[in-house]
Formats: C-alpha cells, structure tokens, sequence
C-alpha cells in the first residue's frame, strides 16, 4: 500500500451508525496526484449538480473553475488566504462558487444559498464515486475575486474548491499541516445540533 492509499484509509470516518461508505470516505485533503481532471469527468461534475433540488427550479448556482497553469488560476489562488495558498496550489482544479442573488421575479432568493449547498453536496458525493478530492474554502477575498472576473452584481461568491484525483505526497506540505492530513478526524455528536420536540439538549435523539 502507498503512502497516499494509507493516508486515505485512515481518513475514512468512524461513523456512529452505518452510511453510505462514498460518504464515510470523503474528506478534504491538502494534497492531490498530479493529473489533470478529465474533460469527461469535469462534465460529470457539473452534471451531477445540474440534476439537483432547488427551490422552485430556480437552479441559482454558478461556476467559474480554472486548471493549474492558466491565468485564471493564478488570480483565484491571489483571491486565496494566505493558509490556504499554501496548500491550493497542489490542485489541478479550482472553482469558484456563486448564487444568483434574485429569483425570475426580481425578488431577492432567501434559498439560493441553500440551493448551491444541495448542488455542492451532489458534486462531491459524484466526485468521490470517480476518486476526486474536493476541499471547499471559505477563506478568500469574495469581493476582490467578483471585481477581478467581472462578476455580475446580482450574483454572489461563496467560496473556492480544490479539486483534484486523490494522491500526492505528503512532503508537498509543511509540518505543521502535514500533521493536519493525518490527524484524527472529529464531528460533533448528533445530539448536540438534532433535537427532537424542542430545542435543546434535553430533548434530543
């Protein structure tokens, strides 16, 4: 077993009740192979959120993605933090995300965002099932990013995503976030955000 297969299996969450195993699967590394995400599968990607719910089909979500090398993806990664330039740069894909701000009718979408999270979980679940990382990041200069890409004002972006086919080497790293990859994965427990009845602690499942 390689290194990087190592890394992944011990990344695998210890789930308290049995899921779906692309779910227990899934995490965010800070290291990918060095390859190039397929024309096919980006297709997939994108595919996989197009049949996604949203409120009254208003599909609110936008993309603008960028492979390694190009001058778009050098201005995304500007548009990073610093932490997070660190490591995005291992990627040979970063999208940035966006909502569109108003529905058809002209009224502002109190759902949009819930709608690009549903389509975000939907591209991950499908680039899991093809062996593709994705880690989201909040971390970046959303109206410095809108200003550099023209970006319409009655859109809106979220976040960033590296994406790339699980894989790299862990020296790719610095120490300390080398530790990070490796370290124990933890959640909260469900009776902390899941209440039944009531909210509250008291009541929960």
């Amino acid at each position: 077993m390689t290194a990087p297969e190592q890394i992944q299996l011990e990344n695998i969450a210890d789930s308290d009740y049995e899921i779906f195993a692309l779910l227990k699967q899934r995490y965010s590394p800070r290291i990918f192979k060095d390859k190039k995400i397929t024309e096919q599968h980006l297709h997939q990607l994108f595919e996989a959120v197009r049949w996604a719910p949203s409120s009254n089909n208003q599909q609110p979500w936008r993309f603008l993605y960028a492979e390694k090398g190009s001058e778009a993806y050098r201005k995304i990664i500007d548009n990073l933090t610093d932490s997070n330039k660190i490591w995005a740069k291992n990627a040979p894909l970063l999208i940035l995300t966006a909502y569109k701000k108003e529905t058809e009718k002209g009224k502002e979408n109190l759902h949009a965002l819930h709608d690009l999270g549903i389509g975000l979980g939907a591209m991950t679940v499908q680039a899991q099932y093809m062996g593709i990382a994705m880690h989201h990041m909040a971390g970046l200069d959303y109206k410095k990013a809108q200003h550099i890409f023209n970006i319409p004002e009655d859109f809106h972006i979220v976040t960033a995503i590296a994406l790339g086919y699980y894989g790299g080497e862990l020296d790719d790293l610095p120490q300390k976030l080398q530790e990070k990859e490796i370290s124990e994965r933890q959640r909260m427990p469900q009776n902390q955000f899941a209440f039944k009845n009531s909210w509250g602690t008291d009541q929960n499942i």
